[in-house]
């Protein structure tokens, strides 16, 4: 048990940060302090119709996690769970805002644990500012020139910002 608890940790944070916002900052704050290293991971999803190119999120997201030594930005493609194992994670970190996100999460959670059942999926909640917010409404309230400062961090706030002019 001692080899085990000793072991560093490694999660992954999955998801398309099509932008990046200061709720994201939060859980990737809280989550690159209890892991030894923390994978954000931007996922390649070809359902949705993504605002920001792969490129541009990276960009983003290694701008605004410079600071944290532990935290590794990547892309990936496919399965989350052949992700993790590739990258060695022991955990998946996933925000909860809201009932509606848990019963989604949950699903999720359950079928990784069915895939993969050694590593583990760990919900986080946001600050209570932070409760409310999605990247879906950041985009929609900078299309419609609302005042997006305090959702987004500068970096993000000026692209989005360049997308709507």
């Amino acid at each position: 048990m001692d080899s085990v608890a000793s072991r560093p940790v490694t999660a992954i944070y999955p998801g398309s940060f099509d932008p990046v916002t200061n709720g994201h900052l939060d859980l990737i704050t809280r989550a690159s302090n209890i892991f030894d290293k923390l994978v954000v991971a931007v996922a390649h999803n070809l359902e949705k119709d993504p605002l920001f190119s792969e490129k541009e999120r990276v960009e983003m997201l290694e701008t605004a996690t410079f600071k944290w030594v532990n935290v590794e930005i990547d892309v990936f493609d496919g399965l989350l769970m052949d992700y993790a194992r590739a990258k060695k994670a022991g955990v998946i970190v996933r925000g909860i805002r809201a009932v509606s996100d848990y019963e989604y999460e949950l699903q999720m959670a359950m079928m990784n644990r069915k895939i993969e059942p050694d590593i583990e999926t760990v919900f986080m909640l946001p600050a209570e500012q932070y409760s409310y917010l999605s990247s879906r409404l950041v985009k929609e309230l900078a299309r419609l020139g609302g005042p997006i400062r305090d959702f987004v961090p500068a970096n993000v706030q000026e692209r989005l910002s360049a997308k709507f002019k």
